[in-house]
């Protein structure tokens, strides 16, 4: 199996890039598949499952790859240069739901493997490098908060279930070929601590260096995700890991995540990476927002020097790419400013200690 780069060159690789043009990530795969108007029986494929399997998009990298193959394929011809694997809820707790907990291996070893296949036949064709980053989604359960409300210290999971639960995920997207984990959609920052800690075991279980990309997502126009950080909160607790990039994804679209993340491309001492949504969804929860409009919002991000690496999520297709591809193209990539020489701690608000 063929890499963009050799091992630990990954994040040099990416820096090294980002460093002389804005790098464009690729669009959702959920809304993608929607867009298939797939039956159970696409979904189910001649796996024998108790559960009816309709939405449970991770499965279809053993049912239907040829689905899977295609839309990376769209988003490569759209001017993707990082691509992620089609495995967001592809953990034990989330394929519960499903009753598909023993296939979560092969969900992501296939994962990977498809869109390993797919970028590496890209690079071999124009010679332009590009990037597989394994999608790590939040789970549907919370670390930091109790679901009963007469009960506020019961959890469904604790740390170390919830770390063996992303450790299992991320050793089979790395034996699929993944080039990094992106720990993305995060609601939970302690949450996002058991993939981190995670993501470092097995990178040291590799004996190499395993780059951890990181983005948060925001619950309310306040700029808090659901456990309560601010994006400069949120920051401070997870810069310790040295991820390669931080960021934002879902949410909203670019206009309300921009004061959110000018305030995170201000304090990071890394890559940002932003994937908005097109807009805010209607009362059908479609998505309405036109490559163009969100093009158009994105560059502003450009022109204000925000970011370094740019995608789309909930509701951007592979024409939203390439409108994006397009209002990046000669744009400065954003300047990543020197660590600071103080203390920063995190509560629900960043704390700073003088020098």
């Amino acid at each position: 199996m063929t890499r963009s780069t050799g091992s630990g060159g990954v994040a040099a690789a990416i820096r090294a890039a980002a460093a002389t043009r804005i790098l464009i990530k690729d669009g959702p795969y959920g809304t993608m598949i929607q867009d298939e108007k797939l039956k159970e029986a696409d979904y189910r494929g001649k796996l024998t499952l108790n559960h009816d399997q309709r939405g449970n998009n991770d499965l279809l990298n053993l049912t239907r790859p040829d689905i899977i193959r295609a839309i990376a394929g769209r988003f490569v011809d759209a001017g993707a240069d990082i691509l992620a694997t089609n495995s967001f809820n592809a953990t034990r707790i989330s394929q519960s739901d499903y009753g598909a907990e023993h296939l979560v291996v092969d969900i992501n070893r296939a994962a990977a493997t498809i869109i390993r296949e797919v970028v590496d036949a890209a690079t071999a064709a124009d010679g332009k490098p590009r990037w597989v980053v394994g999608a790590c989604g939040p789970t549907n359960k919370t670390l930091s908060l109790s679901p009963k409300v007469n009960d506020p210290g019961y959890r469904e999971v604790d740390f170390d279930e919830v770390k063996a639960v992303y450790r299992e995920q991320i050793d089979a997207l790395v034996e699929g070929g993944v080039d990094a984990v992106l720990i993305e959609t995060v609601f939970d920052t302690l949450n996002a601590k058991a993939a981190i800690m995670a993501a470092l075991e097995a990178g040291a279980a590799l004996g190499r260096d395993l780059p951890i990309m990181i983005s948060m997502t925001l619950t309310d126009l306040s700029g808090r995700n659901l456990s309560g950080h601010t994006v400069e909160a949120f920051w401070a607790s997870v810069r310790h890991a040295r991820p390669l990039t931080i960021g934002l994804n879902c949410s909203f679209g670019a206009a309300q995540l921009r004061p959110h993340l000018a305030a995170l491309s201000a304090t990071a001492e890394t890559l940002v990476m932003a994937y908005p949504n097109a807009g805010l969804p209607n009362e059908l929860g479609c998505y309405d927002e036109s490559a163009e409009e969100t093009a158009r919002q994105v560059a502003e991000w450009f022109d204000a020097g925000l970011v370094n690496i740019v995608g789309g999520c909930c509701g951007t297709t592979p024409r939203h790419i390439a409108a994006i591809t397009g209002a990046a193209r000669d744009c400065t990539p954003r300047a990543v400013p020197c660590a600071p020489s103080r203390t920063i701690l995190a509560g629900l608000e960043p704390m700073i200690l003088a020098a």
